[in-house]
């Protein structure tokens, strides 16, 4: 099996990143891109897709940290889950 060029291998599906700050600082460096103007069309609409899809991922780490905080405001730790 061959492989792909490069601009085929950048339309691949992005992987999940592997944490939040992660996440938070590919999200930032995309904004930037996004807002300089200087994206075609089509990576602008993938841009935005891949920013939305980042977006999501920090929320839902967000989210998991307080739902823990109010389980430890409770008295009661539990395990923490990263799903």
């Amino acid at each position: 099996m061959a492989a792909l060029p490069a601009e085929k291998m950048s339309q691949q599906a992005p992987s999940t990143p592997p944490d939040y700050e992660t996440a938070l600082a590919e999200l930032e460096q995309l904004i930037g891109k996004i807002e300089s103007g200087q994206m075609p069309l089509e990576q602008l609409l993938a841009g935005y897709e891949r920013g939305a899809e980042l977006l999501n991922f920090c929320r839902d780490k967000l989210q998991a940290v307080e739902n823990q905080i109010k389980v430890l405001d409770e008295g009661r730790l539990k395990p923490w889950s990263t799903e």
